[in-house]
């Protein structure tokens, strides 16, 4: 390995949207800094599936239903 190419990586403190913290490491501030997330995995749509909905009357699926009606695709 090269000598003094690399970034720091050091300890440093993650503190989630709920509060709640726990140690990590990273390249990420100085030795010991606190790193307070706006978005995480307990409040983001994308993984707690919030948000999620399919539109009927007059929606996509409603549009799609209706374009493609004549290739006998089944509901």
């Amino acid at each position: 390995m090269k000598q003094n190419i690399h970034p720091d990586y050091h300890p440093i403190t993650v503190v989630m949207t709920d509060g709640t913290a726990y140690k990590s490491r990273s390249t990420w501030g100085k030795d010991g800094d606190t790193m307070n997330l706006e978005i995480d995995s307990m409040v983001h749509p994308a993984w707690t599936g919030g948000g999620q909905r399919i539109l009927s009357a007059d929606g996509r699926v409603a549009q799609f239903n209706k374009r493609f009606a004549s290739f006998g695709l089944k509901k």
